[in-house]
């Protein structure tokens, strides 16, 4: 395989079109494949509504990803969003967004996703509460080690658990419905809705909510934009493919659960998944089904600790955070105190307890922050206009389609709970005045940091950004 050294960064481009799907879909589908059906089935109350739903939201998600992969097109660098609010808002609301990620999202994340992982494995196997926390400290060591030697071999690792995951997932529908283990009665009435089934308003906004996080996290793949060849053509197709694979598995998947088990007896996710490994597999029905959620969430994990790490390595190479994070192994290209960082954190999360919790109170701005990447296409296609590697299909409509549902959700989230929307947004504010002690450390010493780091300047980055967007447009005239 050919590397090919990143001129912005020192990364070596290694990651092919397969490897960036596989982030995509390997990151998305997790545990949420086997709980959302449930919820979705027990509020709606008719098939046609949950197909909907989970139609209209994959359709909003590609639009996203579509405004994403422009954005990536433009700056092809390590950092993914942050980078894309750098260039549209400034330092400062790039820096929050990276505070953020950094303090609470990314290890809490990671935390959470290492735990499920061991809760499941304590269903088939015994464990105690202690063994449980060092078995998903262990997970996410050895996911890191893989990360730290490579990104060849992490993507690597990612790539073959996401081809199980969907393999699998893919087995159970066809064991299901090629040998009549369920009914097809369970979808009638197909349109009308269910006796007892939450008012037609609540359950969209339920549904539409529960969707949107089902299929999040497909943005963290621009983070490693840096490491992926020719990002301008693989990534915007990265984006699409990986959206639109979720989006059928999720469709396929919710399907073959409303055929096992009847909207009726729905009580709970965790219930919903127990009666329809039932139904496939007898009794041991609950230990398969847990070993399918042990490996679509390890793999989630697996394409979440390759990603998420490049924010602050970008962070770094702009000398808004420690200059180490910016360093990259000589050998192995990859920015080890970057990941490093991330794992520790998630370890002591791990370790500490309730960080579900707290991710809780930051989903608001993390969604907010979203809404405002691709709304920042607008301000940077008004200031430097069209860039001719990549253009998002059906502009303007498509970013201003994606940023009105985001606008809406946000008012369904903040009427929800306006508590956890407040809370969060409060404590990333707290990061303007470490981002003005940073700043001013920064400015006063503006060259010192970069070359202790090996890292280029700011201004060069963007230089070289454009100057492959400019060599995409050539390519493509």
């Amino acid at each position: 395989m050919t590397e090919i050294v990143s001129p912005a960064a020192g990364l070596r481009r290694r990651l092919g079109l397969i490897s960036a799907i596989a982030v995509v879909a390997g990151e998305v589908i997790g545990v949420g494949i086997f709980l959302t059906p449930a919820e979705m089935s027990k509020s709606m109350g008719s098939p046609v509504l949950i197909a909907s739903v989970w139609l209209v939201m994959g359709g909003l998600s590609i639009l996203g990803g579509l405004c994403y992969g422009e954005l990536a097109a433009r700056y092809p660098e390590a950092g993914g969003g942050y980078i894309y609010l750098r260039e549209a808002y400034g330092p400062r609301v790039a820096f929050l967004y990276g505070w953020k990620c950094f303090l609470v999202m990314d290890p809490g994340l990671t935390a959470a996703l290492a735990a499920g992982i061991a809760a499941y494995v304590g269903y088939v196997v015994a464990v105690g509460p202690a063994a449980s926390k060092l078995l998903a400290i262990g997970c996410v060591l050895i996911i890191c080690a893989l990360n730290i030697a490579g990104v060849g071999l992490g993507a690597f690792l990612a790539r073959w658990l996401t081809v199980i995951k969907i393999g699998v997932l893919l087995f159970i529908i066809c064991w299901a419905f090629g040998f009549g283990l369920g009914d097809w009665s369970h979808f009638a009435p197909l349109a009308a809705r269910r006796v007892g089934a939450a008012p037609i308003g609540v359950a969209l906004a339920g549904g539409f909510v529960s969707a949107f996080f089902s299929l999040a996290g497909w943005w963290d793949v621009s983070r490693l934009a840096g490491e992926i060849r020719s990002p301008q053509r693989i990534l915007p197709r990265a984006l699409f493919w990986g959206i639109t694979t979720v989006t059928v598995v999720y469709l396929a998947t919710s399907a073959v659960f409303l055929y096992l088990v009847p909207i009726e007896r729905v009580t709970s996710g965790e219930t919903f998944a127990a009666q329809a490994g039932e139904a496939l597999f007898g009794k041991t029905g609950g230990v398969v089904f847990s070993a399918v959620v042990i490996v679509s969430v390890v793999g989630s994990l697996a394409a979440f600790i390759i990603a998420a790490p490049r924010l602050y390595y970008a962070m770094a190479r702009d000398r808004l955070f420690p200059a180490i994070a910016g360093w990259v192994h000589p050998r192995f290209g990859t920015p080890v105190v970057a990941i490093a960082v991330q794992v520790c954190l998630a370890c002591v999360l791990v370790l500490v307890g309730n960080f579900r919790s707290i991710v809780a109170y930051f989903i608001f701005i993390t969604v907010a922050f979203i809404g405002l990447t691709v709304g920042g296409l607008f301000l940077i296609r008004r200031r430097e206009g069209v860039c001719g590697a990549y253009q998002t299909p059906g502009y303007p409509y498509a970013p201003a389609a994606f940023v009105l549902f985001v606008i809406v959700l946000l008012l369904v989230l903040i009427v929800g709970n306006p508590l956890q929307a407040l809370v969060g947004t409060a404590v990333v504010l707290l990061g303007l005045p470490v981002f003005q002690f940073v700043w001013k450390g920064r400015e006063s010493n503006p060259a010192s940091v970069s070359k202790r780091a090996g890292i280029l300047p700011t201004a060069i980055l963007e230089n070289n950004a454009r100057n492959e967007c400019q060599e995409g447009t050539s390519e493509r005239n």
